[in-house]
């Protein structure tokens, strides 16, 4: 694949970003674009490996080294059949998806593994600009009616599927815009949502059809949803975020991330507005119905804290540095992770190493091994300050255990706190319950291996089912989740079903 030589005679190389005091002057992405002739020689980085461990990494199973080749070979056309045979959304992945083909890649078991992500954004990018990307509706009808319920990665790659083979699909989103987390947890600068917005009216062009405003559950009846379709895919996610209860959590000035984000998604996008000098905005559900503003949260002059270390604490950073914050500090609990491998870490498993995004390096500091004990108001009832503690991490009869280090509680001074400690599965008040669905012992909707619930023609999939993950894992179980419905609808289906092969049970999420 590629050129036989070219991993040895071209080294790795990633497009610049742009330069930190310009791009905090607005929400577009960081990185600039990269020349389609440096791509082409990255492609030809590609090893003939003999076995792609590229694969396993990949939970779609993306056909890398066919479209590497094929970009090195300046076949660009043919490489677009390649990635959407595998992924109906590689401009999402190739922003969001932390790339766990390139931590498998043969490359990089002692040398930079190839640009895998880069070349495969490229691709889709391209595609678009040239008009190769077109709406592709069935040819026939099945007179099947299927609703799925959430508008996310997984529900939005399910519903294109079901949809090409001749089903009627209906998405629906509680929100007031298609595109879950996508939309409005994601923020502009990591993918500009230009690039869901042509998505969306493709399958709307292909004849899916969304409803939005749509809470299952609430203004929404179970019952009538059931009765109208004769397959329901959940598709909600995993949205029930963990909090902090320590004294003090009643405070004003504590928010989960998920509550301050939509905010500012919305901000970029004008859907605010003033009512008697004050800047209102909408919530997507649990934190509030989205015809009920409420007050925008703006870390604008203030010294912010973000708890938790993470992609969604990362995110967090990189929006408050746009909105222009005092000061920011990230806590994490954990201790930090070393530079390179561990030796019990070893290629192709996913690297416990320490990563840094594009919102580190627009400032802010970043603290391992810390405890937040306390919350401290002042006697308004508004955020003064955080208590401490530093702690070792330690493994007891199975166990993990935070221990608390003498001598070292702290107060950090802060107005502003993001809870950004990670989600406990999705939401059991409502629908699922009113749906009398199976829950796993973690908190998850529990599904067979044909991805249906405990209820009969019910069927779940992506983060609702998984609990939280990545994207790449969301698209693929859409995926496979729609070969499931196709076969119990009509006997058989054409539908490609990612994760026959096992590879669902991997460790990595």
């Amino acid at each position: 694949m590629g050129k036989v030589t070219g991993f040895m005679e071209i080294p790795r190389e990633l497009p610049t970003r742009r330069p930190v005091d310009e791009r905090l002057r607005d929400w577009q992405e960081v990185y600039r674009p990269f020349p389609l002739s440096k791509l082409e020689k990255q492609g030809a980085r590609c090893m003939d490996c003999g076995i792609p461990f590229c694969h396993q990494g990949c939970p779609l199973g993306n056909l890398i080294p066919d479209w590497n080749d094929l970009v090195y070979r300046n076949n660009w056309r043919e490489a677009l059949d390649r990635l959407h045979a595998t992924n109906n959304f590689p401009e999402f992945t190739g922003r969001l998806c932390p790339a766990p083909c390139e931590a498998s890649c043969v490359l990089g078991i002692n040398a930079d593994p190839v640009t895998i992500k880069l070349i495969e954004q490229n691709i889709i990018d391209r595609a678009w600009d040239e008009g190769w990307v077109k709406p592709e509706p069935p040819a026939t009808l099945t007179g099947k009616k299927i609703v799925i319920v959430g508008s996310g990665p997984a529900g939005l790659a399910a519903a294109q599927q079901l949809r090409r083979v001749g089903h009627e699909v209906t998405v629906f989103e509680r929100a007031d815009r298609v595109g879950g987390l996508l939309r409005f947890g994601i923020p502009e600068f990591k993918m500009e949502k230009r690039f869901l917005d042509r998505r969306v009216s493709q399958m709307e062009a292909e004849g899916v059809i969304f409803k939005t405003n749509a809470y299952v559950g609430v203004n929404v009846d179970v019952d009538e949803l059931r009765k109208g379709f004769d397959a329901v895919l959940l598709a909600g996610g995993a949205t029930q975020a963990r909090d902090l209860p320590i004294p003090g959590r009643e405070l004003k000035g504590i928010y989960q991330a998920m509550h301050y984000l939509p905010m500012g998604n919305r901000f970029t996008h004008g859907d605010v507005k003033k009512k008697n000098g004050q800047i209102l905005a909408a919530l997507i559900p649990p934190y509030g119905r989205t015809d009920e503003p409420v007050p925008f949260i703006s870390a604008k002059g203030k010294r912010v804290i973000i708890i938790g270390g993470g992609d969604t604490g990362a995110d967090c950073l990189g929006t408050v540095h746009r909105q222009g914050c005092k000061s920011v500090l990230q806590l994490e609990i954990v201790p930090r992770p070393p530079d390179q491998r561990a030796p019990n870490n070893p290629w192709p498993q996913w690297p416990n190493i320490l990563r840094v995004s594009s919102a580190h390096e627009e400032g802010g500091g970043l603290e391992f091994q810390i405890n937040t004990k306390e919350f401290l108001g002042d006697e308004n009832g508004n955020l003064r300050a955080l208590r401490t503690v530093r702690v070792n991490m330690e493994f007891k009869d199975g166990r993990l255990l935070f221990r608390e280090i003498p001598g070292t509680e702290e107060t950090i001074e802060a107005d502003l706190v993001l809870l950004a400690m990670g989600f406990l599965g999705p939401e059991r008040s409502g629908m699922l319950e009113q749906m009398g669905v199976e829950m796993t012992p973690q908190g998850n909707v529990k599904a067979d291996q044909n991805k249906m619930t405990s209820v009969e023609g019910i069927f779940t999939a992506g983060d609702m089912t998984r609990g939280q993950s990545l994207i790449v894992w969301a698209i693929a179980e859409g995926r496979h989740a729609a070969h499931c419905i196709d076969q119990w609808l009509i006997g058989e289906s054409d539908l490609p079903k990612p994760l026959e092969h096992g590879n669902q049970l991997r460790p990595f999420a």
